[in-house]
């Protein structure tokens, strides 16, 4: 942006406003109704959009260069919502888990992952010129991801948190997220063609590098003081150390050819947790608000701009339909026949696969990489942006048909009713669910 030019200022302010007043009002609709905040906040760079608003007062709203300014906005804000998605996912979650939760993960990623592929072959020839290999292999990955925040925050509205079915949940959701996360990686690295095999050799030792030497590194930086909101100025220099390394890791990814996105999820994968998790605490309070009330609305209201449903023709209605019934089928029966196989009884399999077809932020980083390097069309990109807010809102409905005396809809769970004696797994679980912003 021109500095001597004070117009570009004004309008880009007043478009933050905007953004930031219309996301919020959205947001706030779609929890009247039981929805996380996401699908307001969509909503609301859908009706900023030209199908609504026409492409004149659409883009006398927010012209190119602006758009181009939010978009950088919108990165940073979604390079620290990967760090706090990494920071969130415990591996205490993983550790020793059960018959269900090994066979849902298995199965509802899988079925997924497969059903997604072969649906992207049809597709093919309509939206995409390219590596055929990263385009299947995106699809896969579309269809096989879960929501984490979302899920969690689904599961401490409706009481969920210290249950098997809950922290049965987020584990699966997390070991989906870590192989969509892989996968994504090899469909940036395919589709941005170069030397894939070298860009893929590189990510492997630095890795390496990030779990020994990085987290050592800010185990012991992390001794400068208490980064909580009343901490002492060494505190906030610990905070300050972490947004900078988080954004010289996800500066590396990128120059390696495999998207900042990554390089921000790891560095939040290898945050030192702290005593009884007081540092990550710390961290977040500082990080977060920033993210949820700023950053991340101004990324959700431009994804919605992008989509435009007005020019869809019977064919484009059809491809929908195979999607939507591919994503909840996929997800709904690999989940629901793991459980089963892990010894759950038919409601609470029915009621993980309902859980797990949530798909929120997480699908909509997914679709803003691939079209952001041309994996699809902006066609093909408003039918996954409709697969994932249906998807996501579905999710607590349908919870609350499987289970409703249980978990009646909008209410919480009741106390003794289908729940197990909480375990340190389900300590980390209730900790994490109560946390996330509803999206």
């Amino acid at each position: 942006m021109d500095a001597h030019d004070p117009s570009q200022t004004v309008y880009l302010l007043l478009d933050l406003a905007l953004i930031l007043g219309l996301a919020r009002a959205m947001g706030a609709l779609a929890r009247r109704f039981g929805q996380p905040a996401v699908i307001g906040e969509i909503l609301a760079g859908v009706l900023l959009g030209p199908p609504l608003l026409g492409e004149e007062l659409s883009g006398l709203l927010f012209p190119d260069d602006i758009r181009s300014l939010l978009g950088a906005l919108a990165g940073v804000g979604v390079a620290l919502f990967m760090f706090l998605v990494g920071m969130e996912l415990s591996f205490d979650l993983l550790r020793g888990m059960g018959r269900a939760t090994l066979w849902t993960s298995l199965c509802s990623t899988l079925l997924p992952l497969g059903l997604g592929a072969a649906l992207a072959w049809p597709l093919m020839s309509s939206h995409h010129e390219g590596e055929p290999v990263g385009f299947v292999l995106f699809f896969a990955v579309a269809m096989a991801v879960t929501a984490f925040p979302v899920l969690a925050r689904i599961i401490a509205d409706r009481g969920l948190a210290a249950t098997r079915l809950g922290t049965t949940a987020l584990a699966c959701a997390a070991i989906a997220d870590l192989i969509a996360w892989v996968l994504l990686a090899v469909v940036v690295a395919v589709a941005t063609g170069g030397q894939v095999e070298w860009r893929l050799a590189l990510l492997v030792p630095y890795v390496v590098l990030m779990v020994t030497v990085v987290r050592p590194l800010l185990r012991r930086a992390s001794a400068l003081g208490p980064p909580g909101p009343g901490g002492p100025a060494a505190g906030r220099n610990f905070v300050a150390l972490v947004l900078g390394g988080l954004l010289l890791s996800a500066a590396c990814t990128e120059w390696l050819g495999m998207h900042y996105v990554f390089g921000a999820f790891l560095f939040g994968a290898v945050m030192p947790r702290g005593t009884d998790g007081k540092l990550r605490d710390g961290v977040l309070d500082r990080i977060e608000p920033l993210c949820g009330l700023l950053l991340l609305p101004v990324y959700f209201v431009l994804s919605g701009l992008k989509v435009d449903l007005s020019r869809l023709s019977v064919s484009d209605l059809g491809e929908l339909a195979a999607i939507m019934v591919v994503a909840i089928g996929g997800k709904f029966l690999g989940a629901y026949t793991g459980a089963r196989m892990g010894g759950l009884d038919g409601r609470q399999s029915a009621a993980l696969g309902a859980l797990l077809n949530t798909r929120g932020l997480t699908e909509l980083v997914v679709l803003g990489v691939v079209l952001e390097i041309g994996v699809l069309d902006n066609r093909l990109y408003s039918l996954m942006v409709v697969m994932a807010l249906t998807t996501t809102a579905l999710a607590g409905p349908l919870l609350g048909r499987i289970l409703p005396e249980q978990f009646p809809p909008g209410g919480r769970g009741r106390a003794g009713t289908g729940r197990v004696p909480v375990r340190r797994d389900e300590e980390v679980a209730a900790h994490v669910s109560s946390r996330h912003d509803p999206r």
